[in-house]
C-alpha cells in the first residue's frame, strides 16, 4: 500500500464517520444498555436454572449405580 492511499483511506475514513454515521443520543444509548443488561440477566439465569437442574438429574442418576 502506497502513503497516499493510506491518507486517502484515513480521510475518507473520518469523513463518512462525521457526515454519515448517524450517532445515538445519549437517552439512546441508556436505554440500549439497559435493554442489554436485562437480557443477559435473563440469560445467565437460564443457564444457570439448566446447569442446576442437569446437575441435580446427573447426580440422581449416578446415585442409582
Amino acid at each position: 500500500m502506497s502513503k497516499i492511499s493510506i491518507v486517502n483511506y484515513a480521510k475518507e475514513s473520518y469523513t463518512e464517520l462525521m457526515q454519515k454515521v448517524s450517532w445515538p443520543t445519549w437517552s439512546e444509548l441508556q436505554s440500549s444498555a439497559i435493554v442489554v443488561s436485562i437480557a443477559s440477566l435473563i440469560i445467565a439465569l437460564v443457564v444457570f436454572l439448566m446447569d442446576k437442574s442437569f446437575q441435580t438429574i446427573l447426580d440422581s442418576f449416578y446415585k442409582l449405580f
